[in-house]
């Protein structure tokens, strides 16, 4: 089958980055059914729907699959007349597949059935306004979309509607203000069910750098909703393009006031960050990660704590449809992905329940993984986690809401809590507490305010003077940021 497939998709007669290859496709769409798996053809019909012309669009793919450094085996492009009557310019589509399970068997995603989501049940697509000169599509969207498709298979980490990405550098490595991006579903592609699954596409719109912190601040679904009703940010279908110069609230500055009301009203549905960061019980100054052991008298056994140091060493069981294949593709350290962060936007958050899965995404662990409670507790972030503790404190403790830090590097969640947050295990009188991989820090609402006026000098962003330490010394807590790796 994969020799077969291999033989459709053509060869490679050109190369991005010595990784992928843009290939046409050479067979006529009547021979995909005997010669590709169930899940790749179910997503092809779904995108044949669409494009009822052209059946061997070009794509961009992976020179080594199943098992190379490229988690995306294919990103086909289509071109896209748009619409003028929802003001959509033409544009090239680009839809990716792998992230889903193509094959059924096991080889990339666990086994599921078609009840369930297919490998992380989602694929990326991006929408880039076609230039009048151009003949044929740019192929750096799939420099982008294979860098956010190994974070996923990295971190384990979802993307979904309302998410943004800080990716700290034009998209396509030009002068361009489009810098970051923000999530949403595409309006064009419906969620599919395929053999091995359902499987929802996932849109990547280009933003600036204000609309990201607009979205941060606020939240992402409201910033997708303002950019649709601004002519030239890219109309209904949110198409990008890399030569707008100017924001939304350049064009139509009285979308700021929008803004602001929803920040004040609503507090920020931002509940996540991926981010660098560690905790320790010893001294601020102490470079140990994970060092010391838990103050619980009533928990320190042998069995328990080897238990607990296999789960923070990851070597739990990932949840339904994680891959098995997630360390095949670390992240790059050659491009701007390697300073990239997902911020995850979750709705409705208000006095919403907690779980461990919903905010660690492994599953609950057994009866052995007991609660540890800590006496002191010293966390550390990377700089730009670091600059989001304000919005956390501002936007969501205030409100009644959590905010979880995830660790890019290893099963670690760290995650802030009020007393009114459900779902927590820590109290009033066990303010620090961890489970697994999954540890809670309990703000009480009187000390909000008075950590937000101590992190004040973060808005003023100047923070070149790193490692940099926060302390209350009374809660027993501080909070260490440090610079960004490089």
């Amino acid at each position: 089958m994969q020799e077969s497939r291999d033989q459709y998709f053509g060869t490679t007669y050109g190369s991005s980055g010595g990784i992928t290859g843009l290939v046409n496709n050479t067979m006529p769409s009547q021979a995909l059914p005997s010669l590709i798996s169930p899940g790749l053809q179910s997503l092809y019909e779904t995108c044949l729907r669409v494009y009822p012309n052209q059946t061997n669009p070009l794509q961009v793919t992976a020179v080594l699959k199943l098992g190379g450094p490229d988690p995306l085996d294919y990103i086909s492009m289509y071109a896209n007349s748009g619409d003028p009557a929802l003001n959509v310019p033409p544009h090239w589509h680009y839809i990716s597949f792998g992230l889903s399970d193509l094959h059924g068997d096991g080889r990339v995603h666990e086994i599921t059935g078609s009840q369930t989501p297919s490998g992380f049940g989602f694929e990326l697509t991006f929408r880039l306004k076609r230039e009048p000169e151009e003949m044929s599509p740019p192929t750096w969207p799939a420099a982008v979309m294979q860098a956010l498709a190994k974070y996923v298979f990295q971190s384990d980490n979802l993307l979904c509607g309302g998410d943004h990405v800080s990716w700290h550098c034009p998209l396509d490595n030009s002068e361009s203000r489009i810098q970051h991006m923000l999530m949403t579903e595409d309006p064009q592609l419906p969620q599919t069910v395929t053999p091995f699954g359902s499987v929802t596409f996932i849109q990547i719109v280009g933003v600036c750098l204000e609309e990201l912190q607009a979205a941060q601040q606020w939240n992402g679904p409201g910033v997708i909703d303002l950019m649709r009703s601004v002519a030239g940010a890219g109309g209904q279908w949110l198409v990008t393009d890399m030569r707008r110069g100017e924001t939304i609230f350049e064009l139509e500055p009285e979308l700021q006031e929008a803004v602001d009301d929803g920040i004040a009203t609503q507090g920020s549905n931002l509940s996540g960050v991926s981010a660098r960061c560690d905790w320790s019980q010893d001294s601020v100054s102490s470079d140990d990660k994970h060092s010391s052991e838990p103050d619980n008298e009533d928990n320190d056994s042998d069995s328990n704590n080897e238990n607990n140091e296999k789960i923070m060493n990851g070597e739990h069981n990932k949840r339904n449809g994680m891959s098995s294949a997630a360390h095949k593709y670390p992240q790059s350290r050659n491009s701007c992905s390697s300073a990239m962060s997902v911020s995850h936007d979750q709705q409705n958050q208000c006095n919403s329940r907690m779980s461990f899965a919903s905010e660690t995404g492994a599953p609950e662990p057994g009866e052995l993984i007991q609660t540890q409670y800590l006496k002191r507790l010293n966390l550390r972030f990377n700089l730009e986690a670091g600059l989001l503790l304000p919005l956390a404190l501002r936007g969501r403790l205030k409100h009644d809401r959590h905010f979880t830090f995830k660790s890019i590097v290893g099963d670690l969640a760290i995650t802030l809590v009020t007393p009114s947050v459900s779902g927590s295990f820590v109290s009033l009188s066990q303010r620090y507490a961890i489970r697994g991989p999954w540890l809670q820090v309990l703000i009480p609402n009187d000390y909000i305010d008075r950590m937000l006026l101590d992190l004040d000098e973060l808005s003023q962003n100047d923070m070149t003077d790193l490692p940099k330490t926060f302390e209350w010394t009374d809660m027993k807590l501080s909070i260490t940021l440090v610079p960004e790796e490089t």
